[in-house]
């Protein structure tokens, strides 16, 4: 009788892992994730949604470290025109081509856009800006961000603001303009 249960449930396995449907599921890491990890509606027709586990676990970090906090692996459809943004340290020059970026033009408060990103002071002075295209068949990570204890006095808390995570930029992206932080003071 053991046997034939045990039969049973491998063939009820099987079956049920044959079926199931190929994309990967967005995985929260929290419960504190905030927003969603849908591609905004303006960009939809350019991306599908993919399966790329590994991708997506480098994307995810725990909370306080940064990075997603949940994500969801697209793939740049062919002739798709994707503009995107990354603000990154000039005195790094190999941050450049970094693997965190934006479908939004960083605007308004450096403080805001840092808090809004979780992006420490230690990791950027935020101090250039690279406007690119990301090539068609390229797969990304696009998430809201997860915690990022700066310091014992700061910590960004999980946001809604979408990020884009590229692990390979500088096959990923073609560099269209460079931008300095010019003082800007009211």
């Amino acid at each position: 009788m053991m046997k034939k249960t045990l039969l049973l449930l491998s063939v009820l396995f099987a079956f049920g892992c044959s079926s199931m449907d190929n994309k990967t599921v967005t995985t929260a890491l929290t419960p504190d994730c905030l927003g969603n990890t849908e591609i905004p509606a303006v960009l939809k027709d350019q991306f599908r949604e993919a399966d790329d586990s590994v991708l997506l676990d480098l994307a995810l970090g725990a909370p306080d470290k940064g990075k997603l906090c949940w994500g969801q692996v697209y793939v740049a459809k062919e002739n798709s025109d994707i503009t995107i943004y990354r603000a990154w340290n000039s005195t790094n020059p190999h941050s450049k081509m970094g693997q965190w970026w934006s479908f939004s033009k960083p605007m308004g408060l450096v403080s805001a856009y840092r808090s809004d990103c979780e992006i420490c002071y230690q990791w950027s002075p935020l101090d250039k800006l690279v406007v690119g295209r990301l090539k068609p068949g390229t797969k990304i990570v696009v998430g809201t961000g997860q915690s990022a204890k700066c310091s014992e006095y700061l910590t960004y808390p999980a946001s809604d603001e979408k990020q884009v995570f590229i692990k390979d930029a500088n096959t990923s992206v073609e560099t269209t303009s460079d931008y300095d932080l010019v003082f800007k003071w009211r």
